[in-house]
């Protein structure tokens, strides 16, 4: 533990300067028009899109260990004319699971960027996926913060896709065979949220 601890700072580095070299990327290859852009952390960065959509023109704008700040921060090398928008984002500003916890600041940021986003694709269709399970301790939070952006999809006309019946156990952890550390999706849990994404992005194809 105290190992752990020590580590730490190093590790915050090491992330940071990855997210910068990403970040430098996106702004000197901004995406390109007619795309279906695939926006989030490390979930949506470390999946393989046009393997799993090939018939799809995509695009991975994806960074590791973001929330949802950091894509407001960055929605211009993002978005540029995309045909429609897959969000997932909202685990990274999730706090220590607790039992009562206070996600009115996570609702009011993703408020922000689903505005932002409709400013800047106002034509593209945007599918918003629910915050996947995690632990069971995170249940609680998790669904709280996934009733927010429910109806914040809903206000903003944007589709819902509802992850959590297809990827949660009995106990509203993550089932085993779909990450391999209650966080990031093993190629079966991206099987079961490609397959939750595949009858909204078949119009496209």
């Amino acid at each position: 533990m105290l190992f752990d601890r020590l580590l730490a700072p190093y590790r915050r580095r090491v992330v940071l300067a990855q997210q910068a070299r990403r970040v430098a990327q996106f702004g000197a290859v901004p995406a390109t028009p007619g795309r279906i852009v695939f926006l989030g952390d490390s979930i949506t960065e470390w999946a393989l899109w046009e393997d799993w959509f090939p018939a799809l023109r995509t695009c991975n704008r994806g960074i590791a260990g973001q929330g949802i700040a950091d894509l407001v921060a960055r929605l211009d090398t993002a978005l540029v004319d995309p045909r429609a928008i897959v969000l997932l984002i909202g685990t990274n500003d999730l706090p220590s699971p607790r039992p009562a916890p206070d996600i009115a600041p996570i609702a009011a940021a993703m408020t922000d960027l689903v505005a932002r986003i409709r400013g800047a694709a106002p034509d593209a269709a945007l599918l918003i996926n629910g915050v996947l399970p995690r632990s069971a301790a995170h249940r609680a939070m998790i669904e709280a913060v996934n009733q927010a952006f429910r109806g914040i999809a809903a206000q903003a006309g944007a589709t819902w896709v509802e992850t959590w019946p297809a990827l949660a156990g009995p106990d509203g952890a993550i089932r085993t065979e779909y990450s391999y550390d209650q966080l990031h999706l093993t190629a079966e849990g991206y099987r079961a949220w490609t397959n939750l994404l595949r009858p909204h992005l078949a119009r496209f194809g």
